[in-house]
């Protein structure tokens, strides 16, 4: 497989850990971060994964494929529990989740 064909599914993984990122810091801002708690480690657990298939995938890992399905279920977990809470920033992280689910189930299969 060529760079070309990992380029959708790797600028998923980089929009969704950007995402996750981002949802965390902001998670850390809320009134009550104890019940934020899941949420920020899931997306933390969800940018460390979606990181490291961008780059298994860039370098043609022979575990590329293999790897992106174990990304695929974290991102769904992440997207998941974001869904369930109301703030912008974890509906928007809950959406790129999700869409970098599908683009790593892609890739998987």
């Amino acid at each position: 497989m060529t760079h070309t064909q990992f380029h959708s599914c790797i600028q998923a993984c980089i929009d969704c850990a950007l995402s996750c990122e981002s949802c965390a810091s902001a998670c850390l801002g809320e009134g009550d971060v104890q019940m934020m708690a899941k949420c920020i480690q899931l997306d933390r657990d969800c940018a460390s994964f979606c990181t490291l298939a961008a780059i298994l995938m860039s370098r043609q890992s022979t575990y590329a494929k293999t790897f992106c399905r174990l990304c695929a279920e974290v991102c769904r977990a992440c997207g998941e529990e974001c869904s369930k809470h109301q703030s912008d920033h974890c509906q928007e992280c809950a959406k790129a989740c999700l869409a970098c689910a599908e683009e790593c189930e892609r890739m998987a299969a």
